[in-house]
């Protein structure tokens, strides 16, 4: 490490992951990175799962978890102060290098100026550019020095751009086991391992939990009745569970859902189908080779300006890898309660459907394994040296 005391600099690494996410996945590449550099000193803005690797998180990465134009415009003064605060801790007490995960809108202007002013930058999670907002490729050029790729194909796309790019692979895709074991994850969930069980994931941010938690409950009553014997159960972010039990207390399912504390992996585990929310959770969902239904809903004005920036026909992250829709989307207008119970309901009927796909998603599995950390730390590690 440098020899430069640690009053007159910042930590080794400072990291910033916008949601849940992004904690989960710097979380991982955290947990590597201690045991690979010893007293490695981490800070900045971080969840859960980065705090349980000893990363002192100055915000809680759900300040920044706000999804749409309109939701972040809302938000946008709170969000920019943070911003403002944490430029100015990190560039009075420079780190030795900087790791933006995932949250582009907020950590591409915050790489741009530290590395303006020396600071390595690491962008963790290519933006989807192939996807939405193809300009962020050239803010990525002036913000980062390097970025880790979880997918195979975007290097190659972000070469194009001039941007240095490493394929490292899906942090979570070597610890999630290629076949989960759904018995054990029902015994620890306390569901019966004998009924149907539908999981609902309506995402992890307040403004998801408005606009698809009270649908996805509507679904789960409609399900209800023409399967009785079903069981649900909802996965929900600690600060957003007392919401999400008065909303499950209102919706007719009675005990035949339940609502937990975390634990999306052990619940995703133990599944038979489930209705998810757009976005890395799909990805989640897919590792664990589970039907879904994709779907999505979002305020008026915001969806108008999304839907214009889409540059592909999928939505869904096991759509687009796959290049074909292997599971449902229902987006906005289309997500109606009906439809997507009827959705949910044939993959119950489709036995056939279920095990192609679950080849499908194993394939997939295998091509996003890689050395994770290895080939992060590598990048890291160089980056550290120039500091």
């Amino acid at each position: 490490m440098s020899g430069t005391s640690s009053a007159a600099r910042g930590p080794d690494v400072a990291m910033v992951a916008g949601e849940t996410s992004g904690d989960l996945l710097a979380g991982v590449l955290l947990k590597g990175l201690a045991a690979h550099i010893p007293g490695l000193q981490t800070g900045g803005i971080g969840g859960s799962h980065m705090r349980a690797q000893g990363f002192d998180a100055w915000w809680p990465s759900d300040e920044l978890a706000v999804r749409g134009y309109v939701e972040v415009f809302r938000h946008y003064r709170k969000i920019v102060r943070i911003r403002d605060q944490l430029q100015s801790r990190l560039l009075a007490k420079p780190p030795r290098l900087f790791v933006g995960v995932d949250a582009p809108d907020f950590n591409l202007a915050l790489e741009r100026k530290l590395k303006t002013h020396g600071v390595p930058t690491v962008h963790f999670v290519c933006p989807s550019v192939w996807a939405w907002r193809p300009e962020r490729a050239a803010a990525l050029k002036t913000s980062s020095d390097h970025v880790l790729c979880i997918f195979p194909f975007e290097p190659a796309l972000l070469a194009r751009h001039g941007v240095p790019a490493t394929y490292v692979g899906h942090p979570l895709a070597p610890h999630i086991p290629m076949v989960p074991d759904r018995h054990l994850a029902r015994v620890q969930l306390g569901i019966p391992t004998d009924a149907p069980l539908v999981a609902l994931l309506p995402g992890s941010r307040a403004s998801e939990i408005e606009h698809l938690a009270h649908r996805f409950l509507q679904v789960a009553k409609l399900v209800q009745k023409a399967k009785p014997n079903v069981r649900f159960v909802l996965p929900a972010v600690p600060s957003l569970k007392e919401r999400l039990d008065v909303l499950a207390a209102a919706s007719g399912v009675g005990p035949a859902l339940t609502v937990v504390a975390g634990q999306s992996h052990t619940v995703l585990a133990a599944c038979d189908v489930t209705l998810i929310a757009s976005g890395t959770a799909t990805l989640e969902a897919a590792l664990f080779k589970r039907p879904m239904v994709i779907a999505y809903h979002m305020n008026w004005l915001s969806w108008q300006i999304t839907r214009r920036k889409k540059l592909q026909p999928w939505v869904g992250l096991p759509n687009i890898l796959c290049e074909d829709f292997v599971v449902p989307e229902f987006l906005q207008e289309q997500a109606t309660p009906q439809a997507l119970a009827d959705s949910v309901l044939g993959w119950f009927e489709r036995p056939d459907a279920v095990a192609a796909l679950e080849q499908r998603f194993t394939r997939l599995h295998t091509d996003l394994t890689r050395d994770t950390v290895g080939l992060s730390l590598s990048v890291i590690s160089s980056l550290m040296g120039k500091s």
